[in-house]
Order: C-alpha cells, then sequence, then structure tokens
C-alpha cells in the first residue's frame, strides 16, 4: 500500500506543477504574441543570429552571449535577408543592423520564435525555485513559491522577451541552490554543478559577477556557525571545513571562467573573419572615468584573461552607469539615486508578494521560522544585489534587480508554509492572496512591463512614478495600430520611445515621427515644424523627459500637464488640439544643419542652422551648432559670440544635466 501511495503523491505533485508551468506557458506565448518589439531585443537577436552564422560577437559586446544565441537558435533555419555591415560603431552597427535584419523580413515571425525560445529560461527558472523550495521547506512551500512566480508581473513581464535579465535570474539562483546543496552535502559532482551554474551566469549578464562575493560571504558563514558540512564532514574540525571551501570557491571560479569562454568559442578575439572592435577595445576603454577602471581592464586584455568582448562589454555598462538619468517620482534626476531600487520595488511588486514578504520577516523575527541556513542562502543573496544596485547608478528598470525576487520568492514560501503547518487557518489567507495575485496580474494584460500594485493606483499610475522598461519599453505598437484604425485616424504625429531603432511602419502605424533623444542618437531625421495639430501620441518614456533633461529640456515638457485623451496600453498617450513645439522644430533644423556642414553646404547649413536659434535661443544645442557653422565659414569672432552664448546656457540652464557640453565648447573657445 505504501508504494501505491508513493506514485499517487508523486504523479499528482508531477501533474500539478505541470498545470502551472502550463498557465505561465500560455501567458509567456500570449505576452510574446500581444506586444510589439521591445527597444533591445532587435539587437540582442540580431547579436546571437551573427554569432552563430559568422562567429561574431562584436555587434553587442555590451551583453555576453548565451541569451542572445539560444534566443537566435530557432531562426538558423529561416531564408533571411541579411543587412550588409557597414563598420559603423558597434552600437549603430548592433542596433540599426538589426532593425534592417527584422522588418527587412518577416519580423513577427522572427520575434515571436526568438522570444519562446528565451522563455525556456523563465521555464528552468521556475523549476529551480520549485526544487529549492521543496528541499528547503517541503513540498506545500514548493507550491507556494511556485504560484507566486507563475502570477508574478515582473516575471511574465521579462519572462519572454529576449533580453539578459531572466537569463541572469536563472543562473544566478541556480548557483547559489548548487551551492547550498553542496555545502549539505559535498561531492564533486555538486561542485562541478555550481562551476558551470556560475559560467553560464557569467555568459548571461555581467552583473553575475556579484555571484562571487555571494559565494564567499555564504562560505564564510558556513564556518563561522556550525563549522561543518550537514553530512560527510561531521567530524571534520573548522579549519580543514574552511579550507575545503576555499578550495571549492577556487575551482568554482576556475569551471565558471571555462565556461565562459566556452560560450565565446574559446576565442579572444571579439569578431571573426577579420574584423575588428569599433571602435578598438585599446581606444574605447580610455573613455572609463576611472584611472584603475582603465588600467584593470588594459591589464585583463593585454594578458587576454577574458575574451575580448566580455572586456568590452564591462567597460561599457561602466561607461553607460556614468551618464544615465533617472526619473522616480515624477522628478528626472541627473545620475542615479540611491532610493530608486527600494521605490521601485515597493511599486513594481504585487501586493501579495510585499504582505508575505512582512510575514516572512515576522516569522524570522519572532523565531517561527529558524533554518538558519536556508535563511542566510536566500538572504545575503538579494541583499548583496539590492546594495550593489542601488549605488549602480543604471536606474531604468527593476528589471535590474530581478534576481532577488527568486529568492524571496523562496523565502516567503517557506514562512508561509510553517504558519500554515501552525494553523490551517492560514492556508485560507494564503490561497486568497494568490488569487488576489492573479487577477491582479491578468488585468494588467498585454501590458505587463507597466504593472504597478495597488497601493500606487496600477498599472495606470505607473508613468508618473517610473519610467523606462518600468512603464514603457517601447511595446504597444499592435495596440497603437488597433487604436489609429478603429478611429480612422491616417493624420497624426508619434513621440516614439524606440524611434530609429524599431520600424513603425511595419506595424502599419501611419503618424510621422517627432525629434527624440534616441532618434538623434542613431540619426535618424524627423520634420518637426513649429506648430501641430493632433492626434499627437507621445510614448510614457519621452513624456518623462528623462533622456531629454528635466523642465525646459524637454521638448515635449507641456504634454505633462495636459489630460490626455486616451492611454493605450498604460504607456503611449493620445493629445488632441493645437500644440507649440518650437523647442522639437529646432531640434530638426538643428540636424539638418549637422548634416549639412559635414556635407560642405555651408550657406544651406548657416540658414538651417539660424532657423534652430530663432526657434530655440536659449537651447544649448542650437547655438553650438551655429557656432560650428559660423566657425566654419571663418567667421570666427561669431562663432565665439555663438559658443559663449552655449556655455553660458549650459552653465545656467538645468546645469546637472547638460554637463556633457562644458568640456566640448571650453575647448571650442581656447581655440
Amino acid at each position: 500500500m505504501i508504494e501505491p501511495t508513493g506514485n499517487i503523491r508523486r504523479a499528482w505533485v508531477v501533474g500539478s506543477v505541470a498545470c502551472l508551468l502550463s498557465v505561465l506557458v500560455l501567458q509567456l506565448a500570449l505576452s510574446a504574441r500581444a506586444n510589439s518589439i521591445t527597444w533591445d531585443e532587435d539587437d540582442h537577436i540580431y547579436a546571437g543570429y551573427m554569432s552563430w552564422k559568422h562567429g561574431d560577437f562584436g555587434l553587442n559586446p555590451e551583453h555576453p552571449p548565451l541569451v542572445k544565441l539560444l534566443a537566435a537558435v530557432p531562426l538558423l533555419d529561416l531564408p533571411l535577408k541579411m543587412p550588409p555591415l557597414q563598420n559603423r560603431n558597434f552600437k549603430h552597427e548592433g542596433f540599426l543592423g538589426g532593425k534592417d535584419l527584422l522588418f527587412q523580413n518577416d519580423a513577427d515571425t522572427i520575434l515571436f520564435r526568438a522570444r519562446m525560445a528565451a522563455s525556456l529560461l523563465t521555464l528552468l527558472l521556475v523549476v529551480l525555485v520549485f526544487l529549492a523550495a521543496r528541499e528547503m521547506f517541503g513540498t506545500g512551500a514548493a507550491f507556494i513559491a511556485l504560484g507566486l512566480l507563475v502570477f508574478d508581473p515582473n516575471l511574465i513581464a521579462h519572462g519572454a522577451v529576449v533580453g539578459t535579465d531572466i537569463g541572469l535570474s536563472c543562473f544566478m539562483f541556480g548557483s547559489i541552490y548548487a551551492f547550498y546543496r553542496y555545502v549539505k552535502a559535498p561531492s564533486a559532482g555538486r561542485l562541478v554543478v555550481v562551476g558551470v551554474a556560475t559560467g553560464l551566469a557569467l555568459a548571461s549578464k555581467h552583473s553575475a559577477i556579484l555571484i562571487f562575493p555571494m559565494l564567499l560571504l555564504l562560505a564564510i558563514c558556513e564556518v563561522v556557525g556550525d563549522g561543518k558540512a550537514a553530512e560527510g564532514a561531521a567530524a571534520a574540525p573548522r579549519s580543514k571545513w574552511a579550507l575545503r571551501l576555499a578550495a571549492a570557491l577556487v575551482l568554482v571560479s576556475a569551471i565558471s571562467v571555462g565556461v565562459l569562454w566556452a560560450s565565446y568559442g574559446f576565442r579572444y578575439q571579439a569578431r571573426g573573419e577579420g574584423r575588428e572592435l569599433n571602435p578598438p577595445l585599446s581606444e574605447f576603454v580610455q573613455g572609463l572615468s576611472r584611472p584603475h577602471d582603465i588600467r584593470l581592464l588594459s591589464t585583463v586584455a593585454r594578458w587576454h584573461l577574458l575574451p575580448e568582448s566580455y572586456i568590452y562589454g564591462l567597460a561599457d555598462v561602466r561607461m553607460m552607469s556614468d551618464f544615465y538619468s533617472s526619473y522616480i517620482f515624477g522628478k528626472v534626476y541627473p545620475k542615479g539615486v540611491w532610493f530608486y531600487f527600494p521605490a521601485a520595488f515597493a511599486i513594481k511588486s504585487s501586493l501579495m508578494f510585499l504582505l508575505l514578504l512582512a510575514l516572512a520577516v515576522w516569522a524570522i523575527a519572532s523565531g517561527r521560522l529558524r533554518a538558519w541556513r536556508e535563511i542566510l542562502f536566500l538572504t545575503i543573496p538579494p541583499a548583496v544585489h539590492f546594495l550593489v544596485a542601488m549605488g549602480s547608478g543604471m536606474n531604468i528598470g527593476v528589471r535590474h534587480i530581478l534576481p532577488m525576487y527568486m529568492f524571496l520568492a523562496v523565502l516567503i514560501a517557506g514562512a508561509a508554509w510553517k504558519f500554515i503547518q501552525q494553523d490551517r487557518r492560514w492556508a485560507y489567507a494564503v490561497v486568497a492572496l494568490l488569487i488576489f495575485q492573479a487577477v491582479s496580474t491578468t488585468r494588467t494584460y498585454p501590458a505587463y512591463l507597466a504593472y504597478a500594485n495597488e497601493l500606487w493606483g496600477g498599472p495606470s499610475q505607473t508613468y508618473k512614478y517610473l519610467s523606462d522598461s518600468n512603464v514603457d519599453w517601447a511595446q504597444q505598437l499592435k495596440s497603437t495600430r488597433r487604436y489609429l484604425e478603429q478611429r480612422g485616424v491616417k493624420d497624426c504625429w508619434f513621440v516614439y520611445f524606440g524611434e530609429g531603432v524599431v520600424d513603425t511602419r511595419y506595424y502599419g502605424i501611419p503618424c510621422k515621427p517627432l525629434p527624440t533623444a534616441d532618434s538623434l542618437w542613431v540619426d535618424e531625421p524627423a520634420e518637426a515644424p513649429p506648430a501641430i495639430d493632433g492626434p499627437v501620441l507621445i510614448s510614457a518614456g519621452d513624456l518623462s523627459g528623462f533622456e531629454f533633461g528635466a523642465g525646459p529640456l524637454n521638448p515635449y515638457e507641456q504634454f505633462k500637464n495636459l489630460r490626455p485623451t486616451a492611454v493605450i496600453d498604460y504607456g503611449v498617450f493620445v493629445f488632441d488640439g493645437h500644440f507649440e513645439i518650437p523647442l522639437a522644430a529646432a531640434i530638426s533644423h538643428n540636424q539638418k544643419a549637422g548634416h549639412l556642414l559635414h556635407a560642405g553646404q555651408l550657406p544651406e547649413a548657416i540658414s538651417q542652422a539660424q532657423q534652430a536659434v530663432a526657434l530655440a535661443p536659449d537651447a544649448v544645442r542650437t547655438n553650438a551648432m551655429l557656432g560650428d557653422v559660423l566657425a566654419a565659414m571663418g567667421r570666427a569672432e561669431e562663432a565665439r559670440q555663438s559658443y559663449q552664448k552655449a556655455l553660458t546656457l549650459a552653465k545656467t540652464v538645468e546645469p546637472e544635466f547638460q554637463v556633457g557640453w562644458v568640456d566640448g565648447l571650453e575647448k571650442k573657445l581656447a581655440k
């Protein structure tokens, strides 16, 4: 009788897990179909495809290759029309080449295949969480953790996106879980698993290097705690256990670096077929703001200690953190702020998650949950990740702390299960909260990225507090097309967050583009007149102004105080009426002036530059461009006057956001 009962129980567990995973797959697939391409996906897909076909790891070196390679696997049998390489700056080459790859072919098919391949990591992650919770706290806790994640809005939002955050979450959690199993029962096989999982994390995202201090802290806790493994080391003295863990960490490091090299084909050079990075690594690292970073990465490169593309990415991540602006609680900051991630966590986490997390803290504080090894393994890694994120300066999305949720989900589940075991009435409360979360998350479909919990007003209010991938990652084009078609709109304007890296025409958007910070970055022309008539569509990311800068630096600042006619997927705002947009028009003229100056057509260039200044006399960029044209025409004194005005404006009008102009203008004046 015992064996059949065990088999029935096992079948029930497997069947229940399969059902919940099926629900997750359905949500991921529907999301992948409903949402248009997000900001980074064409770059990632193109880079992965080129890595397979040409051994080229130089198109998207800012991220390691593992997730990109996985996403590109279903594309290898497609007869794709490939864009020619143009030896542009690596980011322009990657983003614009990716745009051409997708939109010169069947973008929907490419995107869906790539997304579903990437979502395999989401499924693996959820299974790992289930297994960890079951081993640490029991089957009941495992199902609570599984139910929590299957309807977690942040996991669903990023679970079917070709990005690096789920890959990092999967293998970071996997490496810590594998180390937990190793310290419980040390063996060579378990140690190899730790090393491989850590290596896969390194091959997923650069921030995976945080695993090493996490493992070190956990090892120290093991030594200063019982000082021995749970099994097989009962008689071993503390010193011997410490040496064994130290040796284990060295071996894990060696294995993980080997796995990282394997992901690059054991080749140092970033690009195959005789191509070089643009700019070269030796030149690129000189742009780092900290001399010790330059020395460190240059030394690593000189001795080929890590793949060239990986080193390049480390430098890029460091540079990006220096200049990223932040948007939080409706205010734009020129740099990252320490309270960004605590606020984002409070806004973007479901109420159920927050309530049960508070319950878990109470369980630990009151002594109801006393599994100290498990508690340490589930709290130290997210604490390290969270503290580093708070100081990173890269405040562009809660996705950057996504790995935290996996550890906390297991901790929450363990605490909730402990309460249920002590009093079965807790089961009703936990089930009710799970149902509440499922309803709350499902109601956000398909705009999971914009989720905010009910304490903050739900997803319709997220844009007031956060921006970028928390709300608007340029994914609303399919819903936007339906909105325009239903109303017969053929003449409109669009300030689109993905302008320049996404082809809106592919999605049937008839609107004329207006300039954005990103369209300027890729030098995509946009004809903006001084005044326009609606409908005017503005992405939440552009409405916030976090890329252009605060107040008068944002060409679309006036729209913040207007009531929109409609809001599409919580991220595209529709405004009707007549609007003056002189700064946007000035940006268009400024861009034309730059093109004409480069072409040597100085009379035409001066005309465009003067029109730009007339429209925006107090803008740094317009006065600086006029100075450039005047200098090219040999009118040095007039050029000096324009440069001086631009410099004065840079130092007095929102100066914290215009620091980047100062050095260049001072050098021009010095000439």
